[in-house]
């Protein structure tokens, strides 16, 4: 067995306006990596696709600055990422499942979500990524046209979660199983979705995901690669639009 790789920092604030934003212009500044951003609240957190994410005290707002070793493309990170979310919470409640490619549902309703950013070196290589992971452990944020949820009281606390995850991500980072592991804890194979790109919509019957986490569909000979992941009908079916939900 190799070396155990070294701790990881946790710089912990009681706010800030993105701990994606701290966790980037660390890694612009050089900073080796195995860095992580833990916020109790955020001003002016992101998500994906350009949304912004609302994260109410007692929530999770965590960025980790990772420098690729070059054995891993960026879509490992993704999908490890989400891995490591579901272990962190999964003490907490039996009812999580993985939605491609970023969102981690509680009975169907987001209690989780990641956002990654990324730059290449000089040589075009990795230079450093970021997984911002957001989860809603105390409050579940109202969404419109969005169904959210949180853990069952009492909730963790954000740091308690963070060391879970972060144990997690050095669990599965050097995993051959990744794929497996993705697999084991997403919507079964079978599932029909809808995923919105940039340019189209897209249905079928998901089939798996690829080494590198791009997204398979029974009936589409080419991998996705990005794209909003809809389950089901597709607009979001009234089931899925409700408000914000603890559940018990």
């Amino acid at each position: 067995m190799g070396a155990a790789p070294p701790a990881w920092r946790v710089q912990e604030h009681d706010e800030l306006a993105s701990t994606q934003d701290v966790a980037i212009a660390a890694s612009q500044a050089g900073d080796p990596g195995r860095l992580a951003i833990l916020a109790h609240r955020q001003s002016a957190g992101r998500g994906s696709r350009g949304r912004g994410w609302t994260a109410p005290p007692g929530n999770l707002n965590l960025s980790v600055l990772i420098r690729p070793d070059g054995q891993h493309p960026l879509g490992h990170w993704a999908l490890v990422a989400g891995i490591a979310l579901h272990d962190a919470l999964s003490p907490y409640t039996r009812k999580l499942m993985l939605k491609w490619p970023n969102d981690l549902l509680l009975d169907g309703a987001k209690i989780g979500g990641i956002l990654i950013d990324a730059a290449v070196s000089g040589n075009n290589a990795p230079g450093w990524y970021v997984l911002g992971i957001g989860a809603n452990l105390a409050a579940a944020p109202d969404v419109p046209g969005r169904r959210t949820a949180c853990l069952p009281p009492p909730a963790p606390s954000p740091r308690t979660i963070a060391d879970s995850l972060l144990a997690a991500l050095d669990r599965h980072a050097h995993a051959t199983t990744t794929t497996g592991d993705w697999l084991a804890r997403a919507h079964p194979k079978g599932t029909f979705l809808q995923i919105q790109t940039s340019t189209r919509r897209i249905e079928g019957d998901f089939e798996g995901i690829t080494e590198t986490g791009a997204l398979k569909l029974v009936q589409h000979p080419q991998p996705i690669s990005s794209g909003e992941v809809f389950l089901g009908l597709f607009p979001i079916p009234s089931a899925f639009s409700g408000g914000p939900a603890c559940f018990s």
